[in-house]
């Protein structure tokens, strides 16, 4: 039986006002959904703590904005301002990468449908998926990075093994009206309260409705 996930996601909706949005969605709001800014500060942030993303991605844009002055800087240059953000060598080649295909292939505008997202260098569904949430108001995607594979599958939602699983079994689970909140909700969540390691059950909001499934130690704070 698949616990209703509306209640758990109200619930998490209202708890996470008084917290911090994650770093992309903060880059979205500040450059006006700009699709460019969205695509490579998601790209930053694979494996990558919040603070590192935001720094990395300021320290980018301040140099290149455009796709055209992206592909125009050099590797060893994208490199230096995006360090130490993870995998940061394969992260700037397949930035530049990207913005040369989009100056090539898309005539200077990063695409807005999943097919064309995915030809991208670097791009896969969680990526192509938060550009066309955030910069598109697409009502018809959701987003999985970690956080929301680890806590669907926590809550009960899912029994899945990648993201990629996830997000696919999701879609069968969530009513549709709930899909372009799925990842703010529940990576902020992640983030500050149903962590990877000890998770803080007892500051949790819906722990009432949730089976903590895989928890096997939990914080004291």
């Amino acid at each position: 039986m698949v616990i209703d996930p509306v209640p758990v996601l109200k619930k998490i909706g209202h708890a996470i006002r008084s917290m911090e949005e994650p770093a992309v969605e903060k880059i979205a709001e500040e450059t006006h959904d700009d699709p460019f800014r969205v695509l490579i500060a998601t790209l930053l942030s694979a494996q990558t703590k919040d603070a590192v993303t935001a720094e990395a991605s300021a320290r980018l844009f301040k140099v290149a904005h455009t796709p055209k002055t992206m592909a125009a800087l050099p590797v060893s240059r994208i490199e230096k301002l995006i360090y130490p953000v993870s995998f940061y060598r394969n992260k700037a080649r397949h930035a530049k990468q990207a913005c040369r295909q989009i100056l090539d292939d898309f005539g200077g505008v990063v695409p807005d449908t999943m097919d064309e997202l995915l030809t991208l260098a670097g791009v896969g569904r969680k990526t192509a998926n938060l550009v066309l949430i955030l910069s598109h108001a697409s009502k018809s995607n959701i987003c999985v990075d970690t956080h929301v594979h680890r806590i669907s599958n926590r809550l009960g939602w899912v029994t899945t093994r990648t993201p990629d699983e996830t997000e696919h079994a999701l879609y069968k689970v969530v009513p549709k009206r709930w899909w372009p909140d799925v990842n703010l909700y529940l990576v902020t969540w992640g983030q500050n309260v149903c962590k990877p390691v000890y998770p803080r059950c007892r500051a949790c909001v819906v722990s009432s409705l949730c089976p903590r499934r895989g928890v096997t130690k939990e914080s004291r704070a």
